[in-house]
């Protein structure tokens, strides 16, 4: 599944697509940072509710396909910007973070 069509589907929504044609390629759920770093997959997609501009870093480093911001949770100012310096895809949801698992399995 690519990154725009997880954002167009309903309970998700874009926050920034740097790359929308990427692919989704699984899924990795985590709030440490430095566990995520040493366990998330090259194009997974990481379902979060840290909302930091450390984020971006891990993100990037971990080379996933999108953030996933769970439980309302909206970046704040420093993450959106270095989110897009580091071309990432920045995707928001209302869900808990498990139920937002659940619902990308479905999809991928």
């Amino acid at each position: 599944m690519k990154v725009s069509e997880l954002a167009a589907t309903e309970g998700f929504r874009a926050l920034a697509l740097s790359d929308p044609s990427r692919q989704i390629k699984g899924c990795y759920i985590g709030d440490l940072l430095s566990w995520v770093m040493g366990r998330a997959q090259a194009d997974n997609a990481w379902i979060t509710i840290m909302s930091n501009v450390n984020v971006a870093a891990v993100a990037s480093l971990a080379d996933v396909a999108c953030v996933i911001f769970a439980e309302g949770v909206q970046p704040d100012e420093q993450a959106q910007l270095a989110a897009q310096m580091r071309g990432l895809n920045l995707i928001a949801t209302e869900l808990p973070e498990y139920e937002a698992a659940v619902a990308l399995s479905r999809l991928i």
